[in-house]
């Protein structure tokens, strides 16, 4: 949902006061604070409020998934990738969107909330990161899968060394989600190459916790 300035249509008392001027949100509230764009004159005025429509929503997490409901300015532009918090009775999450869906399942990247009637969305404040962690010899026979947790801003580093989960290892891959927004590629492997953990769909790593050894 839109981080951007909130922008209304007021009349202006310093340069406008008959027509209506866009004017800036300052603070909002039974008294908002408002600037105009025109002349930059900072007032008070009261604002209508802003129509909501209660929309469904859904939330992965750790490979389940939850329904909550989420109430959504009416004239607000939803779109795949955006971050929201999202207030249940149990706890209160951050989570983005995967999917929404309008009539007759039709699902979209982007669309105003009142034609949406589901929003799909995944918790990213604290996510379950999939680690395939192979031998550090080389070989990738016995490589194995591991699960760590950790908050979602959590960085991983290519080439930097994690111990998480009673585990060591060394990150030399990392594959980025579909949702995830800022990356060049969909598959990180140079030192240095950095991905937060709620963009990560997978790790891929070097075991530090043992080393091979050959009786020959």
């Amino acid at each position: 949902m839109s981080e951007t300035s909130e922008r209304v249509a007021v009349p202006c008392p310093s340069c406008s006061p008959e027509l209506e001027t866009v004017h800036e949100v300052l603070k909002s509230g039974g008294q908002a604070t408002v600037r105009c764009t025109e002349c930059g004159h900072v007032h008070k005025t009261k604002l209508a409020e802003a129509k909501t429509e209660e929309i469904d929503v859904v939330v992965s997490q750790g490979g389940e998934s939850f329904s909550a409901t989420a109430d959504v300015p009416v004239a607000e532009t939803l779109a795949v990738g955006e971050e929201f918090v999202l207030e249940t009775e149990e706890a209160i999450f951050v989570v983005r969107i995967t999917s929404l869906e309008q009539g007759e399942n039709r699902r979209v990247e982007e669309s105003v909330a009142e034609d949406v009637e589901t929003i799909w969305t995944r918790a990213v404040d604290n996510v379950a990161v999939n680690v395939t962690v192979h031998p550090n010899d080389g070989r990738r026979d016995n490589s194995r899968s591991v699960t760590v947790n950790v908050p979602g801003d959590y960085e991983f580093v290519v080439g930097e060394t994690e111990e998480l989960a009673d585990e060591e290892f060394t990150v030399d891959g990392i594959l980025v989600t579909d949702d995830a927004t800022g990356y060049d590629f969909d598959r990180l492997d140079h030192d240095g190459d950095t991905v937060l953990a709620k963009d990560a769909k997978r790790i891929y790593a070097e075991d530090e916790s043992s080393t091979a050894w050959s009786a020959w």
